[in-house]
């Protein structure tokens, strides 16, 4: 991917395009050349010799194998003896072992030197070649059987008869229209000729003295026709004379001052209209100034909210980035943490030295209330038995604050791949439309216990180029507490992935390789770099309709590559 900046400063990462594989030559070896199973059916000039023959067809070689017995087989007969159970050679009867059976390079050399005559020969074809040059004769024999080139016509015909199929057989050969010169498929020329060509001659619709009109001046024709039928021309005016061309002047030669008086008629009715919409005009006028005060006071409420906007969303970024900040401790806690699991085993045997001793007591209150020595002891074992039940309460709390902060430590992942679940869709999106919530930051991931810290970024309105239209994710290195010790500039290949919850899993993913000099993947010097990835990682369309999300959760996976990261 090659790296760029958006209109806010935050990098983009754009995926390159992979260069086209070259062409494979055509060779003898190529699909058609080779019998499918078996060995070469060919007609050889002189018969092959016996040690060209596959012992187990009995045809010539087709890439011969040779056991350990000294046999020869084509490559498709000894997989199939080797197919069966404790297979042996059927001439000797010699077990046979696949690490044992090697390629006959010699032979096979041999083999495509032979002379065979042409596989057309049933066609008529006489030529004689050797067997490495059939495919290439092949390709040039004018009796080899070759389909139409165009690509409606289903019929084969020898090489040598194509020009004469081209010319004159085919049907669907080009032609040209006798009328309008245009060239189509042979198949097409009546349906033009009868739909649209344009220089074929009709007859008029009307019957008039035209027998044989251009279609394409057919339209015009139909204005100057004699019979057409045809509508007064002050028909809006109210006028419901319809009648041929021909009878149309002799109408609007007599019936002149009717038509004046139509006109007259519609235009008081327009002029009473006119001051009717000059009356209501003038109200809304009147209006216009109190409708513009309220548009300034609007304007100016709406400015106001605009800069409270950008205060909130100032306030959740430093919110954000103590979150991020608080979650550096997380490595610390669980390092307490393992430390505590073995109090767990400490409590448990407190718990059994309070049970031993609340037994003795109960027994010294039962044998030895009447001396003084069974006082003495009983008032040592209640101290013993109170300092045990104080040492565990304190470890309950402390175990029971420690399994609050491994419920924390649970999510984070140390092997350089982040799933990240977000649930709420449906509000989140709204608060993100809304400019409540513009971005969401996940988790920190690590790439090893003692490895860089990251995070993943997501506006789920989109951001930047792709903001109201996609799903915008970034990839953001974070402050660490051991990045003294790692290399730098960040560069590890990075894949963004949306995880497909339905039963193809057709995942959406891109990925992409730092630039070193990006500012993004530098040593951060303060809690976080410049965030960098994908404004237009995918589409809300594709998004919504799909079957990436489900209960209104969806899936983001992140992986950092880590094969290549030396220890610190």
């Amino acid at each position: 991917m090659s790296a760029g900046r958006n209109v806010d400063g935050r990098e983009l990462q754009i995926p390159l395009h992979q260069r086209p594989p070259s062409l494979a030559q055509r060779s003898w070896t190529e699909p058609g050349f080779l019998p499918l199973q078996g060995g070469f059916r060919d007609r050889f000039v002189l018969p092959p010799e016996p040690k060209y023959c596959c012992e187990a067809c009995h045809f010539v070689l087709c890439n011969p194998k040779q056991t350990e017995c000294g046999h020869r087989f084509c490559e498709t007969c000894i997989l199939d003896l080797l197919s069966k159970r404790d297979p042996v050679c059927p001439v000797d009867m010699e077990p046979l072992f696949e690490d044992k059976i090697f390629r006959d390079v010699c032979c096979n050399r041999e083999i495509m030197a032979l002379k065979v005559y042409c596989r057309n020969e049933k066609n008529g074809c006489k030529e004689q070649m050797s067997l490495h040059q059939v495919m290439d004769h092949l390709n040039v024999c004018p009796y080899f059987e070759v389909p139409c080139p165009l690509g409606k016509c289903k019929e084969k015909m020898m090489r040598k008869d194509m020009p004469d199929h081209l010319a004159w057989k085919c049907k669907y050969r080009e032609t040209t229209c006798e009328f309008c010169k245009h060239k189509m498929a042979l198949t097409e020329i009546q349906k033009h000729k009868e739909t649209v060509c344009p220089a074929f001659p009709v007859a008029c619709p009307n019957n008039c003295t035209y027998s044989s009109i251009l279609r394409s001046e057919l339209s015009s024709h139909q204005h100057d026709c004699p019979k057409a039928q045809v509508s007064c021309a002050f028909t809006r005016y109210g006028c419901t004379f319809k009648g041929l061309n021909q009878d149309m002047k002799d109408h609007d030669s007599s019936f002149v001052s009717e038509h004046l008086r139509m006109m007259a008629t519609r235009n008081a009715a327009l002029e009473a209209k006119v001051e009717d919409v000059k009356g209501e005009l003038q109200e809304r006028y009147k209006v216009l100034p109190g409708l513009n005060s309220r548009l300034s006071e609007m304007e100016s409420c709406l400015e106001e909210m605009r800069e409270k906007s950008r205060q909130v969303e100032q306030k959740l970024s430093s919110m954000q980035k103590v979150l991020s900040s608080h979650t550096e401790k997380m490595l610390e806690i669980e390092l307490e943490l393992r430390s505590l699991r073995s109090m767990r085993d400490e409590v448990e045997s407190l718990r059994n030295s309070v049970e031993n001793i609340r037994s003795r007591v109960t027994a010294l209150e039962l044998g030895q209330v009447g001396t003084s020595s069974g006082t003495q002891t009983l008032k040592t074992l209640e101290q013993q038995m109170s300092r045990h039940d104080d040492m565990l309460s304190v470890h309950e709390i402390r175990l029971a604050d420690m399994d609050l902060r491994f419920q924390v430590l649970e999510t984070a992942s140390y092997n350089g791949t982040l799933i990240w679940k977000i649930r709420d869709y449906k509000r989140r999106k709204q608060e993100a439309v809304a400019s409540k919530t513009l971005s969401l930051y996940s988790q920190p991931f690590y790439t090893g216990y003692f490895g860089y810290k990251m995070c993943a970024r997501v506006y789920l309105n989109g951001d930047g180029m792709g903001k109201g239209t996609h799903l915008s994710l970034f990839f953001v290195v974070m402050r660490g507490e051991y990045d003294a010790l790692l290399p730098w500039p960040f560069k590890q290949k990075v894949t963004l992935m949306l995880m497909d919850q339905g039963p193809a899993r057709k995942h959406l993913g891109d990925a992409f390789k730092p630039d070193p000099n990006s500012s993004s993947f530098r040593r951060p010097a303060g809690e976080m770099n410049i965030a960098s990835g994908c404004p237009l990682f995918v589409a809300q369309t594709v998004l919504e309709n799909g079957t990436y999300i489900k209960e209104d959760t969806i899936f983001i996976k992140v992986i950092v590559d880590t094969s290549d990261l030396p220890d610190p």
